[in-house]
């Protein structure tokens, strides 16, 4: 079995993730900024917490450092962690708000794969996962027929689009490891009020179903629970 580190895991959509990877036998390393929630969540789900915080340094550095000491390697990275920021009208958003979310969107996602990747190429079939959304899809917010084309939500929508065009670049530039993102769709969990219509579990089905795949899976795909979707 694997061995996979997950960011944001103490809740939504990371903490069901680690549930079920955890129910398939993988070692499951959680990761969550607040030492409270991440020890409880793990205690629950039979996993190992390791605290990060995706926008320190010096924290992402520890926690790679704590999972080398621990476990030795990893064989897949989930980069789960993520903020919505504000929504609705933009005409009072910072500067600071927009560094706000992407420093936790994007940055984090990159803190955290150049801190773990030493570790992942000691696995003999290493994967990234990040997990992005469709609201940073073109089609699909300009597509009134989808939920995505009717929520305003820049700061989000635009740090979720950078991090589906990071993905195709680390995809490029890492041919020893499937990178890959993951779309979990409209799912009720804190992010959005639960205001989704799927449950938790539909929402990780794609990222389940990424970290789970065979040697020689392809790499730089978008994958909703449907399957493969168009970059776009």
């Amino acid at each position: 079995m694997t061995i996979i580190f997950i960011t944001g895991a103490n809740k939504g959509l990371g903490r069901e993730t680690a549930r079920r990877l955890v129910d398939l036998g993988h070692t499951v390393v959680l990761g969550a900024r607040d030492p409270e929630q991440g020890t409880e969540a793990a205690a629950a789900l039979g996993a190992r917490h390791v605290p990060i915080d995706v926008t320190d340094d010096a924290s992402v550095t520890a926690a790679a450092a704590n999972v080398a000491a621990h476990e030795g390697s990893i064989d897949v990275l989930i980069n789960n962690a993520g903020i919505h920021g504000p929504a609705g009208d933009p005409t009072t958003l910072t500067g600071a708000d927009a560094l706000g979310v992407l420093d936790v969107n994007v940055a984090g996602v990159v803190r955290t794969t150049t801190a773990f990747l030493p570790l992942l190429r000691r696995s003999s079939d290493p994967a990234i996962i990040n997990v992005s959304s469709g609201m940073g899809s073109l089609a699909y917010t300009h597509d009134p027929a989808r939920a995505e084309s009717a929520v305003v939500a820049p700061l989000y929508t635009a740090s979720k689009a950078a991090l589906t065009m990071l993905t195709t670049q680390y995809a490029k530039a890492l041919p020893d490891i499937r990178v890959n993102a993951a779309d979990p769709g409209y799912t009720a969990t804190d992010l959005n009020g639960h205001s989704g219509p799927q449950t938790v579990t539909e929402g990780t089905d794609a990222i389940v179903g990424l970290a789970t795949e065979k040697p020689g899976a392809g790499s730089g795909r978008f994958v909703d629970r449907t399957g493969e979707i168009a970059w776009s």
